[in-house]
C-alpha cells in the first residue's frame, strides 16, 4: 500500500500535477484520471479515463474503476469491485469486495446509464446494482443483494430482488451492539 502509483508503463498525475508510480507493482490509472490528495490504490487495479477520485478514498487490490466515473472524498471501495463509465459514488460511501455495478440494461446497447450512489450508503460484499438505479443518502445494500430498483434514503434492503427490511437507524444499532459483544 502506499499512495496512489501506477507500476505500469504509464504514470499518473495527481490533480496537482504530481507523478507517481510504484516499481513492481502493475496498476493503469490513466492519464487523464484526477486523483485527490491522500488516494490509496492498492495492486493490480485500474483507474479509467475522466475519471475523477476525491480525496481520502482507497481503491482496493482488482478493482476496475472505468472511464468517466465520480467518486466522492472518504469513499473506501473493497477488493474486486468493479465500477462502469457514467457511475456516481457519493463522500463517505463505503463498497465491498466483488460488488458489481452495471451500466447496460439491455447488453450490448450503445446507450448505457450509470448507478448512482448517495453520500453515507453501504454496498455489501457481492451485491450487484442494476444499470440506473439510485441508491439513496445513507441507506445500505446487504451483501449479495440483488438492486433491481431505487433504495430509498435510509433504509436497509437485502435480498433477490432487494427489498426494504428496516431503517438505517436500526441497522446502526444492531452494529453498535454488536461491536459491544466478546468475538471469541
Amino acid at each position: 500500500m502506499g499512495t496512489s502509483h501506477n507500476g505500469s508503463s504509464q504514470m499518473g498525475k495527481s490533480t496537482t500535477g504530481q507523478k507517481y508510480s510504484n516499481p513492481g507493482v502493475v496498476n493503469y490509472v490513466a492519464e487523464t484520471a484526477r486523483i485527490g490528495k491522500n488516494v490509496k490504490i492498492w495492486h493490480f487495479a485500474y483507474v479509467g479515463s475522466d475519471s475523477e477520485i476525491g480525496d481520502n478514498v482507497m481503491i482496493g487490490s482488482l478493482a476496475h474503476i472505468d472511464y468517466k466515473v465520480k467518486i466522492g472524498d472518504n469513499t473506501r471501495i473493497e477488493g474486486s469491485v468493479y465500477i462502469p463509465p457514467l457511475t456516481i459514488i457519493g463522500k463517505n460511501v463505503f463498497i465491498g469486495p466483488a460488488a458489481t455495478f452495471t451500466n447496460d440494461p439491455y447488453p450490448m446497447s450503445p446507450k448505457m446509464t450509470g448507478v448512482i450512489v448517495e453520500d453515507g450508503a453501504i454496498i455489501g460484499s457481492r451485491a450487484v446494482l442494476k444499470a440506473g438505479v439510485r441508491v439513496g443518502k445513507d441507506s445500505v445494500v446487504a451483501m449479495a443483494a440483488v438492486v433491481t430498483k431505487d433504495v430509498p434514503p435510509g433504509v436497509v434492503v437485502m435480498g433477490h430482488p432487494a427489498r426494504p427490511k428496516y431503517s438505517r437507524k436500526e441497522y446502526d444499532l444492531k452494529k453498535a451492539q454488536w461491536e459491544k459483544t466478546d468475538p471469541r
